[in-house]
């Protein structure tokens, strides 16, 4: 292979991972905006919150809904169809919708859209750093998840304790460790894209669909820490 079909080679696969990244933040603010807007016209919808939180069956399957169909993408990515999984994402995205109608219930609107403005910058940010930092941060990974299993152990306590000391560390600690998640997630996308993205195809397309779910996460996780702590209750 000659220079000039070396050049060519990498310039083509530099488009390719370039697409992909773009794919990425694509279906993570398209699944974003079809979360807000679902929550939103839920919470505007007298009928619709009855129906939802009069129905003690219907609000726990939509509440665990989410956690079986992430999982589900997850693990069968490799043998669904770009379109299929494409489709579950956006389910996902509104089921989460009408989980998180109750914020607009519980507060005002003003403060949700000032909390998701920080949480934008704050996400922005990280996912820079994720991106550019020469520093490998999978050591920091490891720890991030093992505070993730303590902070969702503790989340569940609190539900009993009722204690406030512990909802303001769980709080606080929830903002630092999806924060640190964001960076490392977005290096680990763009370590997976610079080694399979070497063109766009069904195949490529899931993997970069599978991550903007995982920052979709992070950024729902984030801006409901940020909210609890930010936010102004009606």
């Amino acid at each position: 292979m000659d220079f000039n079909s070396i050049e060519i080679a990498s310039a083509e696969q530099k488009t390719a991972q370039a697409a992909l990244f773009k794919n990425v933040y694509s279906w993570m603010a398209m699944a974003l905006v079809v979360t807000g807007l679902t929550a939103f016209f839920v919470a505007n919808s007298e009928t619709l919150i009855q129906t939802i939180y009069g129905n003690r069956i219907l609000f726990y399957v939509i509440l665990f809904s989410p956690l079986a169909l992430v999982w589900y993408l997850s693990a069968r990515i490799n043998t669904l169809t770009l379109s299929t999984a494409t489709i579950l994402f956006i389910v996902y995205s509104v089921l989460n919708g009408l989980t998180f109608s109750f914020i607009f219930l519980v507060y005002t609107s003003s403060s949700i859209a000032s909390t998701f403005f920080i949480t934008a910058g704050t996400f922005a940010a990280m996912a820079l750093i994720g991106t550019f930092t020469k520093k490998d941060l999978s050591s920091l990974g490891s720890i991030l998840f093992m505070a993730l299993i303590g902070l969702i152990i503790a989340s569940v306590v609190n539900i009993f304790l009722k204690n406030e000391m512990l909802y303001w560390i769980v709080s606080y600690a929830g903002v630092l460790i999806f924060v640190g998640l964001t960076a490392y997630d977005t290096q680990k996308i763009k370590r997976m894209i610079n080694e399979h993205g070497t063109e766009v195809n069904e195949s490529t397309q899931k993997m970069a669909l599978l991550g903007a779910l995982t920052l979709y996460l992070d950024f729902i996780n984030l801006f409901l820490f940020l909210l609890r702590i930010l936010g102004n209750r009606k």
